[in-house]
């Protein structure tokens, strides 16, 4: 059996995701290393699509470099596709995103696409979300409230830090990342964190799940179909 690396495995499903790219309409783009995957190959076509919309100030560099024309989401309407990764996807195709802290974004370009198409190598598959610590966009001024909140469900919240300061996001808020939980109810667990105030946005995409999954395996490309 052929043995691929994790970074293989990656280039193989942002390959693959080309297909679900619609000739002549704009594509919505994540972030991150998988994701960066893909942008390479979309190169490939470029000629063929108007441009994108992307999800994070890094993508939107990568793209433009590659001559990608990139669009903001107020001047644009729906989106055909939204390509992107997640840290973890459970059977349902709901997933945790995040570690790439533009997980705001990412999400406002999903809920604006017709279709999410989850690209991800095989050890992110998970029977139940919450082994990956859980990222949430947070108000600077409300996240030790909202750690105390998380510690109530028996998660442990703890501040991500960047060269020894709190992180800012694209948006300029902070990131706190959540360990110790079992999401076995991701639509509940999502709109119940939503309402806390000071909360930006969790991590968690039930709400806007993957319609399906590129999930790169050592036997090649499987496709998880969930329905839109």
């Amino acid at each position: 059996m052929t043995t691929w690396t994790q970074d293989e495995l990656k280039a193989q499903v942002g390959q693959a995701a080309l297909q679900y790219v619609v000739p002549g309409e704009l594509v919505g783009v994540g972030t991150g290393s998988t994701v960066n995957k893909f942008i390479d190959a979309l190169a490939s076509m470029k000629d063929r699509i108007p441009g994108a919309v992307s999800s994070s100030e890094a993508s939107t560099a990568r793209l433009q470099a590659l001559g990608i024309p990139v669009f903001d989401c107020n001047a644009v309407g729906e989106l055909a596709v939204y390509i992107d990764g997640a840290d973890e996807i459970d059977a349902g195709g709901c997933m945790i995103k995040g570690g790439g802290a533009a997980l705001t974004r990412e999400k406002i370009v999903a809920a604006q696409s017709r279709r999410f198409v989850c690209i991800a190598d095989e050890s992110k598959l998970v029977a139940v979300l919450g082994r990956f610590p859980l990222p949430v966009e947070v108000i600077p001024m409300a996240a030790q409230r909202i750690a105390r909140e998380f510690a109530v469900l028996g998660g442990t919240a703890r501040l991500r830090l960047k060269d020894g300061q709190p992180l800012v996001t694209d948006n300029g808020q902070h990131i706190l990342d959540v360990t110790g939980l079992q999401i076995s109810n991701p639509l509940r667990f999502e709109s119940e964190v939503n309402q806390w105030p000071g909360v930006v946005t969790v991590g968690v995409f039930a709400h806007q799940r993957a319609s399906l999954c590129l999930l790169g395996t050592a036997t090649g490309v499987r496709t998880m179909e969930f329905g839109d």
